[in-house]
Parts: C-alpha cells; sequence; structure tokens
C-alpha cells in the first residue's frame, strides 16, 4: 500500500463524516478527532501486512457510516426524531406470499 491510498482513505473518511454528521457539531468534532487519532498512532508503520489491515479496516468503517448510521433529534422527553439521509432510504416492494415459479 503506497502513501497515496492512505491518504485518499483519509479524506474519504473525512468526506463520509462531513456528510453523515452533518448539522450536528458534536458527532462532527468527535469523528474528526477519532479519524486524526487513528492515522496519527499508525503513521509509523511499516509493515505492508499491517497497512493492508489497517486499510481494511478504514474501508469496512466507512461503509459502516455510509450504510448504517441514521441522526437522531431530541424532540422531547422520550421522544426522538430520526433522521435518515435520503440515500439510506428504499423503495418499499410488497411482500409476495406466493412466490413465481422459473421455468
Amino acid at each position: 500500500m503506497g502513501s497515496r491510498e492512505v491518504l485518499k482513505l483519509f479524506k474519504l473518511l473525512h468526506r463520509t463524516r462531513q456528510k453523515v454528521f452533518k448539522n450536528d457539531p458534536r458527532a462532527l468534532e468527535a469523528a474528526r478527532l477519532k479519524i486524526n487519532e487513528e492515522f496519527k498512532n499508525n503513521k509509523d508503520e511499516t509493515s505492508s501486512e499491517k497497512i493492508a489491515e489497517l486499510m481494511k479496516i478504514g474501508s469496512d468503517v466507512e461503509v459502516i457510516l455510509q450504510t448504517s448510521v441514521i441522526q437522531g433529534v431530541h424532540t422531547g422527553p422520550n421522544k426522538l426524531l430520526l433522521i435518515p439521509r435520503k440515500e439510506l432510504l428504499l423503495d418499499n416492494i410488497p411482500f409476495c406470499d406466493a412466490p413465481t415459479q422459473k421455468s
């Protein structure tokens, strides 16, 4: 893994952070600090196997952020308003009790 791929992942994680935690300054800052901390802690790594492993973990984190994180806003006592991003919303496909037979 070259430093170009590492930098590309670093930037991708920060872009994803900005999109996923939009309008939540506290989460934006916490995610920024965590991303920077993880990359800084491993900046002197020279083992290509370890770098590949860390890159895989970083890529997995990016996918999880993109596909699994939904913002929530407290609207009252014991009430939470969920604000899913448009790309997380799927078309509702009706359930079919009798599947069609393939010929």
